[in-house]
């Protein structure tokens, strides 16, 4: 998020990013239109190469390991859900500038684990390794 700065009377102070402020467009967009499969799959397809090929693939491990998840569009990104309730999402690295792709998981995934665990994991990169440990957290998520 962007610095907040003070401002004085008359001035507007800038607390959210550019990047931020169009994913937020992007939600009411979604909220308007109800977005589906079509929709994530398109937005896939804007992303740059690196981005596109591990959205491609997570798209491909939820769809087959967890297909109770219904696809969606959620602040522009590839998300899944269940109950209408966004489970798991892909952040391509692009949207916000960031060095890494990531998967988030929200509170409705069942990753309880004690009193602490992850919900976002930065993939870097894709192997076999890797895309079998998503396939074990989409399943856990999705329990």
């Amino acid at each position: 998020m962007a610095e907040r700065k003070s401002a004085k009377r008359g001035e507007s102070s800038e607390v959210f990013s550019a990047g931020e402020k169009a994913a937020m467009r992007e939600l009411v967009k979604e909220r308007k239109s109800g977005s589906g499969e079509a929709d994530v799959l398109a937005k896939i397809a804007e992303m740059p190469d690196e981005d596109r090929a591990k959205a491609e693939k997570f798209h491909d491990i939820v769809r087959k390991t967890a297909p109770e998840l219904t696809p969606r569009t959620w602040y522009g990104m590839p998300a899944y859900s269940k109950d209408d309730k966004v489970v798991c999402h892909f952040k391509p690295a692009a949207k916000f500038k960031m060095r890494y792709a990531v998967i988030g998981f929200s509170d409705r995934a069942n990753l309880d684990d004690g009193d602490m665990w992850p919900v976002e994991f930065a993939v870097s990169a894709l192997n076999a390794a890797v895309e079998k440990r998503i396939v074990q957290l989409v399943k856990k998520a999705a329990g």
